[in-house]
């Protein structure tokens, strides 16, 4: 566990007789993105409250930055940074003033100059002494982001820190996030956003009623759900028709019109081998062909049993 830079066992938490979280257990990797998916009210935000020394477990084992958040809390807390759903950055002040509290809270010397490199690396330089109650909803977030970035924490947890951003600013923050990984830091994400999940994380966890329900890199979980197909396109009726009857075992759609065959895969690389194969004996000649996989959504809903938000709101 002391490899990793989370490592959670067994974690438990339960509201009265409600079990919010039952037995969970992940690793994320040092210098990665980890990103907890499921419905409202699975979960995700206690678990990051457990993580992040906000709320006691019931029972587990849980270690961040090498440090146990029961036993080692202080070490914790200095390890790591935290944004949550809401910027949580003070209206009456700028932003220069904002960062510059945090500095003083933590005592990061020097100050000033590193409040300026945040103020530079998140191009909130021109309106740092504005009031950060004009700050537009994108500035705000970035602004909480360079917050939680003062003293340089290994780990920051990041609770759905794009909702309610425009497609422009999320992208923004996309940006960012991946600069920080590739500065060694670790991302815990949290979101509805499952296109997020799919740009920005290494491997996933789908959390729902509590429980794990899966746990790999995207294209790990993608394949998972059935529906995975090799589309063939080819330059004449003749060539569809040979190709139809060659794969017809494993139950292909066609399009006459637009001369393709979905052929269902599991896409793998034997499989593609064999497929191809399968078109030489047969003296075929694809014009193109393309794996396709579930998307994100796909998974969330075959794993919960429900739309994701994202999907819901579309």
């Amino acid at each position: 566990m002391k490899s990793s830079a989370i490592a959670v066992s067994g974690l438990r938490k339960a509201y009265g007789d409600k079990a919010v979280l039952d037995g969970i257990g992940f690793e994320v990797a040092p210098g990665s993105v980890f990103s907890l998916l499921g419905p409202n009210g699975a979960g995700k935000t206690t678990t990051v409250n457990v993580l992040a020394t906000l709320l006691k477990a019931d029972a587990g084992e849980v270690s961040v930055a090498g440090h146990d958040v029961a036993t080692e809390t202080r070490q914790v807390r200095a390890a790591i940074g935290v944004t949550g759903q809401f910027a949580a950055v003070d209206e009456l002040l700028s932003g220069r003033e904002n960062l510059r509290l945090m500095a003083d809270l933590k005592r990061v010397r020097p100050a000033d100059q590193v409040v300026g490199r945040l103020l530079e690396r998140f191009d909130l330089t021109e309106s740092a002494d504005a009031l950060a109650s004009t700050y537009s909803g994108g500035m705000r977030r970035k602004l909480d982001l360079a917050m939680t970035l003062v003293g340089s924490p290994q780990v920051i947890f990041l609770d759905e820190p794009t909702t309610g951003l425009d497609p422009r600013s999320r992208r923004t923050m996309w940006g960012i996030v991946r600069e920080l990984v590739a500065d060694g830091t670790t991302v815990f994400l949290t979101t509805q956003y499952l296109e997020e999940a799919d740009q920005l994380a290494d491997r996933i966890a789908v959390l729902d009623q509590g429980r794990l329900v899966a746990q790999g890199t995207p294209e790990e979980l993608k394949r998972q759900i059935p529906g995975t197909h090799v589309r063939l396109r080819f330059a004449d009726p003749g060539d569809l028709d040979t190709a139809a009857r060659a794969f017809a075992e494993a139950g292909p759609a066609r399009d006459d019109q637009e001369l393709t065959l979905r052929v269902p895969s599991d896409g793998r690389s034997r499989s593609l081998r064999a497929l191809l194969d399968r078109l030489d004996e047969h003296l075929i000649d694809a014009l193109e062909f393309s794996v396709h996989t579930p998307d994100l959504d796909d998974v969330f809903l075959a794993l919960t049993g429900r739309p994701s938000a994202e999907a819901v709101s579309r």
